[in-house]
């Protein structure tokens, strides 16, 4: 079943900019989208402020029930994305399941560059309590670097003409304004930013200094022949962009059962649990660099992880890489055996004592760390004799099978719903039902299934 992708508009745009891409993308991604206060169908009444549009999104989402999805955030859209995607893995937002955000021409985080004098321009259009069809088209003129098709401009010049004035005018005075760059840390949510190549204010040069920066597992391109309506000025390309970057990036790893997803976004779960459990669910980087150890000796604990902790089916966690990760964090345990270096060199000359074993095969690496295990492999080079090698490998073996075990998706495999013991509120809920083989009403069946 394809993913749920929430979709926000630019200013003076509404759902209707992705008509395009829902129909290209159709198969892979389920496009819905969603009317920001004052645009489209939707009324201003809610608010709009960047909090009250965020707020909006969040409860669109929540209602819709969707436990696998992911944002697309175009323009003014784009910052709130990018601060729904940021409450999301923090925990705060009571959402979960989002595995990837892509921004289109987005407003950053931080105030958004705009040409002071065009600013007043925009203003002045609707100082009179409408948007006359005149000023609309030449906001969508202006915004593109080549005129569009008939069918297209016309509906882009429409929904700038029924944008509420208020709304309007709101987002050029305060909403653009507004700097949210300080409030959330850097997102590890796989995020495409894309750029028209002809953009103005928040072309390329823009994208690339005030939004890639804020996602960890970003990346950037740049639309050609495109200004900033990329959804109506080049759908082919984006969209081709966008199923390029999720089947690459983000459609790999295991996925959370919808009934476990829905019991991390309940009120059961504290916020600092239920983000935690956001970031462990993301996907692999696959092509990653890794932060402690070398290319080598990755591939080589890679093949280690395959027969440690074998997992079945072709959604499988890159554990070495998150063993890479908690080396470079000094994550571990705090802990080592007797006569071993820290973490970090005891892997580097374990990994390279394993090395040529590895590049043999996983059937032949097996039959090696039996005998490691058994006292019975003696390395032929490194610093490492056999039973630091033993020591080191048992050490290894509970760091990747720790990291396998802390992903949702396994806890569910294994019936395991520990996590939700309570949440945040007065009253702790905790579990009522202890005995074997009880299970409460709100559980997830998991395993037991």
């Amino acid at each position: 079943m394809p993913t749920t992708v929430f979709c926000l508009h630019a200013l003076g745009s509404s759902s209707e900019e992705f008509v395009g891409l829902r129909s290209r993308l159709a198969g892979t991604l389920d496009l819905v989208g969603i009317d920001l206060p004052g645009f489209g169908t939707s009324t201003a009444a809610t608010g709009t402020t960047v909090e009250e549009m965020v707020v909006l999104v969040e409860r669109a989402i929540g209602r819709s029930g969707a436990t696998d999805w992911a944002l697309i955030g175009h323009s003014m859209g784009g910052k709130v994305a990018s601060v729904v995607a940021s409450r999301t893995v923090d925990g705060s937002n009571g959402l979960f399941g989002l595995r990837a955000v892509v921004l289109l021409a987005a407003s950053p985080l931080s105030p958004e560059p705009m040409d002071e004098e065009r600013r007043q321009t925009m203003l002045d259009w609707a100082s009179d309590g409408e948007i006359g069809p005149d000023e609309a088209d030449a906001f969508v003129d202006a915004n593109t670097a080549s005129r569009l098709d008939p069918e297209p401009h016309a509906i882009a010049v429409h929904d700038v003409e029924r944008a509420v004035p208020q709304a309007w005018t709101d987002w050029l005075v305060r909403g653009s304004r507004e700097d949210w760059s300080t409030v959330f840390p850097p997102n590890p949510v796989p995020a495409l930013v894309l750029a028209g190549a002809e953009d103005g204010d928040l072309g390329p040069e823009a994208q690339r200094m005030l939004n890639l920066p804020h996602w960890t597992a970003g990346e950037f391109d740049a639309v050609p022949d495109a200004a900033h309506l990329l959804p109506w000025e080049q759908p082919d390309a984006v969209a081709d962009r966008i199923r390029d970057f999720w089947h690459r990036r983000v459609d790999h790893g295991p996925l959370v059962p919808a009934e476990t997803a829905r019991v991390i976004a309940s009120p059961r779960v504290s916020a600092r649990t239920r983000g935690i459990l956001a970031v462990r669910a993301l996907p692999d980087a696959p092509d990653r660099e890794p932060r402690a150890l070398t290319r080598e000796q990755l591939d080589t604990l890679r093949a280690v992880a395959r027969v440690v902790v074998p997992q079945p089916g072709d959604r499988h966690l890159d554990l070495a890489l998150r063993v890479d990760d908690q080396l470079a964090d000094e994550l571990g345990d705090g802990w080592r055996p007797d006569g071993l270096p820290a973490d970090v060199e005891a892997y580097r000359a374990g990994l390279d004592a394993l090395r040529s074993d590895a590049a043999q095969g996983d059937e032949h690496l097996a039959g090696v760390l039996d005998a490691v295990t058994a006292g019975e492999y003696t390395p032929t080079a490194g610093p490492l004799d056999g039973s630091q090698l033993r020591a080191w490998l048992e050490d290894a073996s509970v760091d990747l099978a720790k990291q396998w075990m802390a992903h949702p998706a396994t806890m569910a495999a294994v019936d395991y719903d520990g996590f939700a013991n309570g949440g945040d509120g007065l009253r702790k809920q905790g579990f009522l039902l202890l005995g074997a083989g009880e299970r409460e009403a709100w559980e997830p069946t998991g395993a037991g299934r």
